[in-house]
C-alpha cells in the first residue's frame, strides 16, 4: 500500500473519532443519568486520544493529519441534540442515536484492519478497533438494558 493510501486511511479513522469525541460529548450533555454522562465522557476522550494517536502517526508518514470530523457526522451530531430537546432527554433515544455512530466507527475501523497496512500502523489500528467495538457493545447493551426495563 502506498504511502498516501495509507495516510487516506488514517485520515479517515482520525475523522471518525473526532466525529465519535463531538457526538459522545453532546450525548453526555443531553442525558441527566451520571452513569450514562460518565460513559459518554470516557469515550469521548478515548476517542479524541485515538485521534492523537493517528494523527502522529500520519506525520510520521509525513502526511497532514486531519484535524475535523465529517460533515455527515456533523447532521448525526445535530440529530442527537435535536432528539434530546424535542424527546425532553430521552435517554434510550441517545442511547440508540450512540450506537448508530458507533456502527460506523465500528465499520470504519474494521474496514482498516482488512488493509496492508505498515505493521506499526496496522497494530496501532488493530488495538483501537478491538475498543472501539467494545465500546459499541457497551453502548448497545445499555440501550438494551434501558429498552427492556421501559417494557417491562
Amino acid at each position: 500500500m502506498e504511502n498516501k493510501d495509507v495516510i487516506s486511511t488514517l485520515n479517515n479513522l482520525i475523522e471518525t473519532c473526532k466525529d465519535g469525541q463531538n457526538g459522545f460529548q453532546t450525548a453526555a450533555e443531553g442525558v441527566e443519568r451520571s452513569d450514562l454522562k460518565s460513559l459518554f465522557y470516557e469515550l469521548g476522550q478515548q476517542r479524541s486520544q485515538f485521534a492523537g494517536e493517528l494523527q502522529t502517526l500520519v506525520r510520521e508518514l509525513g502526511g497532514d493529519p486531519e484535524n475535523t470530523g465529517s460533515t455527515s457526522a456533523a447532521l448525526h451530531r445535530g440529530w442527537i441534540n435535536i432528539k434530546s430537546l424535542v424527546t425532553g432527554k430521552d435517554e434510550t433515544a441517545i442511547l440508540n442515536e450512540a450506537e448508530r455512530g458507533e456502527d460506523v466507527a465500528k465499520a470504519a475501523f474494521e474496514k482498516a484492519t482488512k488493509e496492508q497496512l505498515p505493521s506499526n500502523v496496522a497494530s496501532v489500528v488493530q488495538q483501537q478497533s478491538t475498543q472501539v467495538k467494545a465500546a459499541h457493545d457497551r453502548v448497545r447493551d445499555l440501550r438494551d438494558a434501558m429498552s427492556n426495563a421501559a417494557s417491562s
